[in-house]
């Protein structure tokens, strides 16, 4: 079975000054359907740009990725874009929610981006699937931390992507937040969506399927 996330010797650097940084130095990994994948490392091992590269935000310098059996690196921005849309959900740190926007507002706007309209009534039951029932109205500033860690789950999940990334989701959450989202990425990878997730949590690791280390951008 064709994987949903391929990334093949994956480069990347970065310079500062005179000096270049290996941030990446030949990571490779699949993600199947149904499997959700920790990556886990150090602060600075390369997590967040390995996460960028594999959701086409960033480029890396070498090396090769696919999602859904379409090459994602080394395309136009607008390519990766419409890829991206169609195929990935991305839930970052530090929300992935325009201020200015309710709840139900930031999740039309993701579907928008695929070119797909659905009824309210379906922006309620994805709202209601992370528990945040009746809140479609509200703006991400009247939510607490996670409540709005679940929102931007649902601005990720917002056109049923095959792939979902997530960058340290239960990083600022308490305990018992962390265990209700870490029981919604569960319950998404039993549904049949690939699950990618960063993260120091030995909660997330002990959840995860397969649990893949970092340190200085290699993995082991």
């Amino acid at each position: 079975m064709t994987p949903v996330l391929r990334a093949e010797r994956l480069f990347r650097f970065f310079h500062a000054g005179d000096e270049e940084v290996l941030a990446l130095c030949g990571v490779s990994l699949q993600v199947e359907a149904g499997e959700l994948v920790a990556v886990t490392g150090p602060s600075g091992a390369g997590k967040s740009t390995l996460l960028s590269c594999l959701a086409g935000i960033d480029e890396p310098d070498g090396g090769s990725v696919w999602v859904a059996g379409r090459r994602l690196s080394r395309q136009p921005e607008a390519v990766r874009a419409t890829l991206r849309a169609r195929h990935i959900g991305v839930l970052y740190q530090h929300s992935n929610l325009l201020e200015h926007l309710t709840i139900g507002r930031n999740i039309r706007l993701a579907q928008q981006l695929r070119q797909r309209r659905a009824p309210h009534d379906g922006v309620d039951a994805l709202l209601a699937t992370v528990g945040l029932d009746g809140r479609g109205s509200a703006l991400p500033g009247d939510l607490s931390g996670g409540e709005s860690v679940r929102a931007g789950l649902a601005v990720a999940l917002a056109n049923d992507p095959a792939m979902l990334i997530a960058d340290e989701p239960t990083g600022e959450l308490d305990e018992i937040t962390e265990r209700l989202v870490l029981r919604l990425l569960v319950a998404r990878a039993a549904a049949g969506t690939a699950v990618l997730v960063a993260s120091h949590s030995r909660a997330v690791t002990a959840a995860a399927s397969r649990v893949v280390h970092l340190r200085d951008g290699r993995a082991a």
